[in-house]
């Protein structure tokens, strides 16, 4: 599939600062590892790291499905953007 494909990201600055709070997160977790913080408190941030960045995938494929995948069967092009939506279902479900 494409990857030079463009889109109006409609949730776009939503998503901009729910990445820029997790990039928070992550500078947090070095942090607490350079500090030698408790291995517990750090797989608790770990985990709500993973959860953020679970939000962030399924507010792109509601995004993308509700839009791209709209557009492409109103086109006729239905089977490929359904393969391509089932294909990145199958990697994130790894």
């Amino acid at each position: 599939m494409e990857s030079a494909k463009q889109t109006v990201q409609p949730q776009k600055e939503a998503l901009l600062n729910r990445l820029k709070r997790i990039e928070g997160q992550v500078r947090g977790i070095q942090n607490m590892i350079q500090a030698d913080k408790y291995c517990i408190d750090i797989l608790h941030q770990t985990s709500a790291i993973e959860a953020a960045m679970k939000k962030v995938s399924l507010t792109l494929m509601e995004d993308h499905t509700k839009h791209c995948i709209h557009k492409a069967i109103k086109h006729g092009d239905d089977k490929r953007a359904i393969d391509e939506l089932m294909e990145i279902i199958q990697k994130m479900a790894k």
